[in-house]
């Protein structure tokens, strides 16, 4: 089985990632009435960890997972047909792939602040289209930008007629609906300070700018404010938004990192410096053909998504991770093994590709290497047969390793999936050689990156492991794994609420 970091690439349908796409950005908000004071919101903002843990690169490095902190959404981090894809993620890919570092993705929940998981530890940085605000420097600190954006007033069509200029906002009365730990609130609460009387409504702070554009379109708000990036992708599939008077210019968007992680921060400039950065004048940005690429894809194109948005059909389909669900599902389950497991195997073999074909020989959508099964070599080209061998092989690791607990059980089970037994067991004869555990994959994954080292190799019994490539492969995966976890529990709660209850059935018209 063939692993490597593999770049992934936006398909031209984004079915499985829409089907839960907005809907989960909005979760807590059926329940708001219930459970949210909004007028509390009004002067809450500072989350409730706000000194750091002491974690900079050195540490990160040493655990080799780098936590990204994002929202479930077009542009930042959403499932294509299983493979996690978005602006955001994608940009952030290429960073820990520069740094060997493997990535999870920590998405905000209901009643979660980013902030606090920041300086809590739970992540690393946080990617999710934020604009450098003062009062956000408070709290932690900012890498260099990597895109300049202008916020402007977005409108209902269903407003009629549409406000041209913030006096005649101010005239009608017109609720702008805004977090509010925003930016956008900082903005609309200077143009008050500067006379305007606008009427500022507060929305939850689950509910993103994209879910707040959906609300717009579908009537339910009459205004709000987004970045021009944001609204431009998201008017390309969505009817029912007028752009109104810009607010900002140019914004600078950065990632937020710790105050107490300059090691981690420089790193960061490094790589942000090689993609986008002023001219001497300062009057424009240049951009790496990477980084044009990604803006291409997430905020300048669109039809792909547009093919599939109907907010109905996503309710229907609502949990679906991957085109081969219920063949997983179905195959997992006969075998007493987790199909959620499976699935991130698959979209670590071959991003859920059944023609795919490694170097080495391996094929399918679980990378299943002919001689090592009794089937013919075409038949592991179809999807149900390439599952039904892989988990057999896989099912046979688990119970090789069923005498470890069971965190310790998958762990070595995908690694001798993705290396082999052979290279495995020269790691453990490795950690019993320096007087350790060997049935903590901790250690065993230490001795793997020494089995690339010749003085340590040549003495094993299977010779050369790339043992990076194992520990990156398990890395990747169990992280994986986490981040369906998530979104299949927030997609089942917002199941249980029912899809008429997105916007928690506030009456949002205008007085």
């Amino acid at each position: 089985m063939e692993n490597g970091y593999k770049k992934n690439t936006v398909k031209q349908r984004l079915k499985e990632g829409l089907t839960v796409l907005l809907l989960l950005t909005a979760i807590s908000c059926a329940e708001s009435d219930e459970q949210t004071d909004l007028k509390a919101e009004e002067s809450t903002f500072s989350p409730e960890v706000s000194e750091p843990v002491q974690r900079d690169l050195a540490e990160i490095e040493k655990r080799g997972t780098f936590r990204m902190i994002t929202y479930y959404s077009s542009n930042t981090y959403f499932l294509n047909q299983g493979i996690e894809v978005g602006f955001e993620y994608e940009l952030i890919r290429e960073f820990t792939r520069e740094n060997d570092l493997a990535l999870e993705v920590v998405i905000v929940g209901a009643d979660e602040n980013p902030f606090e998981l920041l300086n809590s530890g739970d992540g690393d940085v946080i990617a999710a289209n934020y604009t450098i605000t003062p009062e956000r420097r408070e709290i932690v600190d900012f890498t260099r930008p990597y895109n300049l954006v202008d916020q402007i007033l977005v409108f209902s069509t269903e407003l009629s007629p549409i406000p041209k200029t913030l006096e005649e906002l101010v005239e009608r009365e017109i609720p702008i609906s805004v977090r509010r730990n925003s930016s956008y609130y900082t903005k609309l609460s200077e143009l008050q300070d500067q006379g305007y009387d606008l009427n500022i409504q507060m929305l939850p702070s689950e509910l993103d700018t994209e879910a707040a554009l959906v609300e717009v379109a579908q009537g339910n708000l009459m205004a709000t404010v987004a970045d021009d990036n944001m609204f431009d992708a998201t008017n390309r599939y969505m009817d029912g938004l007028f752009p109104g008077p810009t607010i900002a210019e140019n914004d600078t968007i950065a990632w937020a990192v710790r105050s107490n992680a300059p090691d981690l921060k420089n790193e960061m400039n490094k790589f942000l410096y090689k993609h986008f950065r002023f001219t001497q004048d300062r009057e424009r940005p240049r951009r790496s053909t990477f980084l044009n690429i990604l803006r291409q894809r997430y905020f300048q194109e669109g039809p792909q998504i547009a093919q599939y948005y109907n907010p109905e059909w996503q309710y229907q389909t609502m949990g679906i991770i991957s085109p081969y669900d219920e063949v997983i599902k179905s195959v997992s389950d006969s075998l007493n093994v987790d199909w959620l497991m499976v699935t991130a195997m698959i979209a670590q073999e071959s991003e859920f590709n059944p023609n795919s074909k490694s170097w080495a020989g391996a094929v399918g959508l679980m990378q299943v290497i002919p001689r090592f099964v009794e089937v013919e070599y075409e038949q592991l080209y179809d999807p149900v047969t390439n599952i039904k061998q892989g988990v057999n092989i896989f099912k046979e690791h688990l119970e090789h390793y069923s005498y470890l607990d069971s965190t310790n059980q998958v762990k070595f089970a995908l690694a001798a999936y993705n290396s082999g037994m052979g290279h495995i067991a020269d790691a453990r004869r490795l950690v019993i050689d320096q007087n350790k555990n060997p049935n903590e994959w901790e250690n065993v994954a230490d001795a793997l990156l020494k089995l690339m080292q010749r003085r340590y190799y040549q003495q094993a019994r299977h010779g050369f492991a790339r043992g990076i490539e194992t520990v990156q492969y398990v890395d990747e995966i169990m992280n994986r794994y986490r981040t369906y976890e998530t979104i299949l529990a927030l997609s089942e709660r917002q199941q249980g609420q029912g899809f008429s209850n997105i916007t928690g059935n506030r009456d949002f018209s205008v007085p």
